[in-house]
């Protein structure tokens, strides 16, 4: 039996952000780095906005802890979202220094709090796209 197709809309890569794409498709968070300043960069960026440098690829741990969240009890569109309610969108500090958003997966919205312990997931929803997803993190 075929799985259905992902219904749902999908971010489409561009120059910028095609190296952080084909990183999650692997299985890997890829964020920028300052080679100047060491500061890691997050979405992606053509120019490191203290140095003006290009900034290189580099592999993330994937760990972090929840900073905020909201969480999602009235879907948008309504026919797109409706079977996933209530979830939960977080933003994510980092061990790298930067944050980022992502959905929190594998944890009831009402157990989610300020300073949790998360790790990258990796949800492949088509054989170009791997989206990012947070979960509490083990031990």
């Amino acid at each position: 039996m075929a799985s259905k197709p992902y219904a749902k809309p999908l971010p489409v890569p561009d120059s910028e952000s095609t190296p952080f794409w084909d990183g999650m498709r692997e299985g890997k968070l890829m964020l920028q780095r300052c080679a100047s300043s060491g500061e890691y960069l997050f979405p992606a960026v053509t120019f490191c906005p203290g140095s003006l440098e290009r900034p290189e690829w580099t592999q993330a741990s994937g760990k972090g802890t929840v900073f905020s969240w909201i969480v999602v009890r009235h879907p948008v569109p309504r026919d797109i979202y409706a079977d996933l309610v209530p979830y939960v969108v977080a933003l994510i500090d980092l061990e790298e220094g930067c944050r980022m958003t992502g959905n929190l997966v594998d944890c009831a919205p009402e157990d989610v709090r300020a300073g949790m312990p998360v790790e990258i997931g990796f949800n492949r929803v088509t054989a170009e796209i791997t989206l990012p997803a947070f979960r509490p993190a083990e031990g």
